[in-house]
């Protein structure tokens, strides 16, 4: 039996939040770098919403849409690339992959966005699915149809692992999967996961034990 853990990228591997507030504090000054973040929260979704921009043009509209410089328009999707993961999780991946996982990822982002993130992550991953090839961001399904379809995978083999319950924890419920959420942020709980950690470092062993290995 092949067992498969899919993950969310941004928020979840990658910090995600650290990358944007560094580009607002450098952009627009340390003093209202919190308040944007929130707000670059509440656009970001809105621009995704029907599924016809790339991420690169999320992220630039963003921009535009928080009075940034013309010449910073496109400060995120400058830096993306050399946002770093989050201290545990090559360790915590290259783990998973030596229980025997196989890994996947499924995020709202361009091919060339998650091609540089995971050379930062250091680990190989099986597929990557990203919003912009299928034309629909999550909380929207079409990330796990489209991996069910490439991989052929069992839905009772397969855990999905992401830090955001609106995009990822939610739908996994609606589509019946096991999940472990990374609440990193110490969130009020919604959208109920199977496990709930605060980082990836036991990851491993969580995995084991909502999928045991039959060999």
């Amino acid at each position: 039996m092949e067992r498969w853990a899919t993950f969310d990228c941004y928020g979840t591997l990658i910090d995600w939040n650290g990358g944007i507030r560094r580009e607002l504090a450098r952009v627009f000054g340390e003093e209202r770098a919190d308040e944007l973040l929130g707000r670059y929260h509440e656009l970001e979704p809105q621009l995704e919403a029907d599924g016809t921009r790339t991420y690169r043009e999320v992220m630039t509209e963003a921009m535009r849409e928080l009075d940034a410089p013309h010449a910073e328009h496109d400060a995120f999707a400058r830096s993306l690339p050399t946002w770093e993961p989050f201290p545990e999780v090559p360790d915590a991946l290259a783990e998973t992959r030596a229980r025997g996982w196989k890994l996947a990822i499924l995020s709202n982002t361009d091919r060339d966005f998650i091609d540089a993130s995971m050379r930062n992550l250091g680990v190989p991953f099986e597929l990557a699915i990203v919003a912009s090839e299928i034309g629909s961001y999550k909380p929207a399904h079409s990330h796990w149809e489209a991996f069910f379809e490439q991989t052929g995978a069992a839905r009772d083999s397969h855990v999905h692992v992401a830090a955001s319950l609106f995009h990822d924890i939610a739908p996994a419920n609606d589509v019946a999967l096991r999940s472990v959420w990374i609440n990193r942020l110490e969130e009020l709980p919604g959208p109920q996961p199977t496990r709930e950690l605060t980082n990836l470092e036991p990851l491993p062993e969580t995995l084991d034990e909502l999928v045991p290995s039959t060999q």
